[in-house]
């Protein structure tokens, strides 16, 4: 009788152990973007890839903009259990802590996602993605973007002067004090809003997403002057989720979550880096629409305007301080910074 005990307690402590190793993790993520909008479907893709890289133990349902709560709310429903996880540009967290603002679109200090890329990966920046957001209930995973960010405009905009007067469409924090410095006039409007902003004239141009998603979504129709390549913005649009949930997880899907993001970000910029190439042609053919691409010295004149914003940013907060501080530290030390 023993044995036979000892045999079926042995048997339901395997059992349980398999069933640990074999436990499902199921969260709901929400996405900045549409259902339909390019970037979405570089998405989805992400989570696919994330359940198949996990043997079906880890599945992310994908919910596109404004399912849950507002594009600006998700901050808060992740960190309250709400939502797992998002996908959102940080720079809508700038009412909460300047700090966001700063670090999600330094508006100059970018050429190229890989810039970002390194910074966040190597140089500091995803451990004070942690610092900001910790407090808030969230843990960073990673860092995507969609690159230098096309802009559009129902006006000719040849160079820094033509923005004064204009109404442009910008997310919250360090890019609408950027463009109010130029002379424009900042609207904060979420992305969904964009299309019929412009055709009803309360705003004459957008800080928007890219190119080939701008002109896919019909915005060239309605503001067709745009700028490429863009001369604003590179937006870092983070992979969080709800830090309990996080610290629950298992090590290796913890990795299996930073490795999937680094590899989604690279897709995300790929993909729609070649989607611009291919729009610009098409649209470059069409007689409708003109498109502006500033000179290397307006480009200058615009990154001086935006570098004089980040210092004064930065006495807003004791974290935008320690933003400015790493961010212009390590930009300086790769000779990014003169």
């Amino acid at each position: 009788m023993r044995k036979t005990l000892a045999t079926a307690m042995l048997a339901t402590g395997l059992l349980a152990g398999t069933g640990a190793l074999a436990q499902e993790f199921e969260f709901k993520f929400q996405s900045v973007d549409p259902a339909g909008n390019p970037n979405f479907a570089i998405q989805q893709a992400w989570t696919e890839r994330v359940k198949e890289m996990s043997g079906g133990r880890l599945v992310i349902e994908l919910l596109p903009v404004g399912a849950v709560v507002e594009y600006n709310e998700t901050q808060d429903a992740v960190g309250a259990g709400i939502l797992d996880g998002h996908i959102t540009d940080v720079s809508y967290f700038s009412g909460k802590d300047p700090a966001f603002g700063l670090i999600a679109n330094p508006t100059g200090a970018w050429s190229s996602p890989d810039e970002m890329f390194r910074f966040i990966n190597y140089g500091g920046g995803h451990e004070l993605m942690n610092e900001l957001e910790n407090p808030y209930g969230l843990r960073f995973i990673g860092a995507t973007t969609t690159g230098l960010e096309g802009f559009v405009s129902a006006r000719p905009l040849d160079g820094v002067d033509d923005l004064k007067g204009l109404k442009v469409r910008a997310p919250e924090g360090l890019i609408q004090e950027v463009f109010a410095a130029a002379g424009a006039v900042p609207v904060n409007l979420p992305y969904s809003e964009v299309y019929t902003a412009l055709d009803k004239g309360v705003i004459d141009a957008a800080d928007s997403t890219v190119f080939s998603t701008n002109h896919q979504q019909g915005l060239h129709k309605v503001a067709p002057h745009p700028v490429y390549p863009g001369f604003h913005s590179m937006p870092l649009v983070e992979v969080s989720m709800n830090l309990d949930k996080w610290n629950a997880l298992p090590a290796d899907l913890q990795a299996i979550l930073t490795v999937s993001v680094r590899d989604f970000a690279q897709d995300s910029v790929a993909i729609l880096s070649m989607n611009d190439l291919k729009t610009f042609a098409e649209a470059s053919a069409d007689p409708n629409i003109t498109v502006h691409n500033w000179p290397a010295e307006e480009r200058a004149r615009f990154r001086t305007i935006a570098m004089d914003q980040w210092a004064k940013i930065a006495d807003r907060s004791d974290n935008a301080r320690k933003v400015y501080d790493t961010l212009t530290t390590y930009l300086k030390s790769q000779g990014l910074l003169n």
